[in-house]
């Protein structure tokens, strides 16, 4: 038998809003306690509704909705800590109160440590504790809840900021003839990684191989495609793939696992050959890299190229030759380049940026600070923070400029 309690609460204080009134499922075989507690709510103009159930199986059909669960531990199908197992199995969201007799009250304890919100002992409390006991058990419980959920928030996030860390590119170099400094920033709100990508890799004593690439959007798959562009691009490296077939095997990987076939990427790569003090440079519809020597800064004039994942084409070598042993080569995406300057639409573009490299404050600047600075000043000038993804590369040899 269960029944909604006729004086329980129910239609006392009108003149509060539905959502401050609680709805209490009341787990009791005896009539006349059942009565008691709703006579004690009704005298209060508690704001609470009362249903009664007077077995667990009755109160598993109307647990729907219900705030918080009033219990007896003595009921026909489930005596002490055993029905409040079970009803804490089904309770879900809502909140859980048991109900005591004086020679028992040690159960009540008990039964906070199982899971229970509060204890009750019955014949000890009025209408204005039971109304309270209750309200405060329903907002303990959902701020128990609320305390969980952000717990696992905080996992979630930790477990994938370890991963994204994970994910972030260590450059395999040894040689002590140049100095690599990067400089990473998603645009993501709280990520770590986006979908542009950088990578260094030694392959001889000599020689040194420089990617940067951006592959377009912003979200988790464009992440998580940069990396596989890296790893790719890495492994082609390692393995001793002739130069003018990295970037179509590159491309083949990108066609393959993007998502759509709109998403493309562009793509600079360099390789140092420090013996000979030259590079060759090849890029894939990405903005050139920018030649710092002689405290002058000159963008590399290499062809553009194609973007990657549009129309495969192999990329045109460009070679470099450094006049001098103290150089640096700042390799970017084009998010530090596309910010506006000014109140119009004219934006850094890689002469605005060039002029940054020259300006006599950057002169003062550390070369391993330089990157950094140059997304400061460039946001200044923005107007703000870049919404697009950055990283670079600044290669330095000697002196660095």
């Amino acid at each position: 038998m269960s029944w909604p309690y006729p004086r329980g609460g129910l239609g006392g204080n009108p003149n509060l809003p539905p959502g401050e009134r609680l709805r209490v499922l009341l787990v009791e075989d005896d009539e006349g306690d059942a009565f008691l507690v709703g006579e004690l709510l009704a005298e209060t103009n508690s704001g609470i509704d009362l249903l009664v159930a007077t077995s667990l199986s009755e109160a598993g059909q109307r647990m729907v909705g219900v705030d918080c669960v009033l219990l007896d531990l003595g009921l026909p199908d489930a005596q002490g800590l055993d029905g409040l197992r079970r009803v804490l199995e089904m309770s879900g969201s809502a909140a859980v109160c048991v109900l005591t007799g004086r020679s028992d009250e040690h159960l009540g304890i008990v039964a906070v440590a199982e899971g229970a919100q509060d204890y009750l002992v019955k014949g000890q409390v009025d209408g204005v504790l039971l109304t309270r006991a209750l309200r405060y058990a329903v907002e303990r419980k959902r701020a128990d809840e609320n305390a969980r959920r952000l717990r696992e928030v905080e996992l979630r996030q930790a477990e994938s900021a370890r991963l994204e860390r994970g994910l972030l590119p260590q450059p395999l170099m040894s040689t002590e003839q140049i100095a690599v400094h990067t400089f990473y920033r998603p645009g993501r709100h709280a990520a770590l990684i986006g979908g542009d990508f950088y990578d260094v890799v030694q392959t001889r004593p000599d020689r040194v191989d420089l990617i940067v690439g951006d592959v377009c959007g912003h979200g988790v798959d464009e992440a998580a495609l940069g990396v596989e562009l890296r790893v790719a691009w890495r492994a082609l490296v390692l393995a001793g793939v002739p130069d003018d077939e990295v970037l179509p095997a590159l491309e083949q990987v990108l066609m393959s696992e993007r998502r759509l076939q709109e998403i493309f990427a562009t793509v600079a790569t360099v390789r140092l050959d420090l013996a000979g003090n030259r590079a060759t440079v090849r890029l894939a519809g990405h903005p050139p890299p920018v030649l710092l020597a002689g405290d002058r800064a000159a963008p590399v004039p290499a062809p553009g190229g194609l973007l990657l994942g549009v129309r495969p084409r192999r990329p045109v070598a460009f070679d470099l030759e450094f006049d001098t042993d103290d150089w640096s080569l700042l390799m970017y995406t084009d998010g530090l380049i596309e910010g506006r300057v000014g109140e119009g639409d004219e934006r850094l573009d890689v002469p605005g940026l060039t002029r940054l490299i020259e300006d006599p404050d950057s002169r003062a600047v550390p070369l391993p600070e330089l990157p950094a600075w140059l997304v400061g000043r460039a946001e200044q000038l923005n107007g703000g923070p870049f919404a697009d993804d950055v990283a670079m590369l600044l290669v330095t040899r000697g002196g660095g400029r």
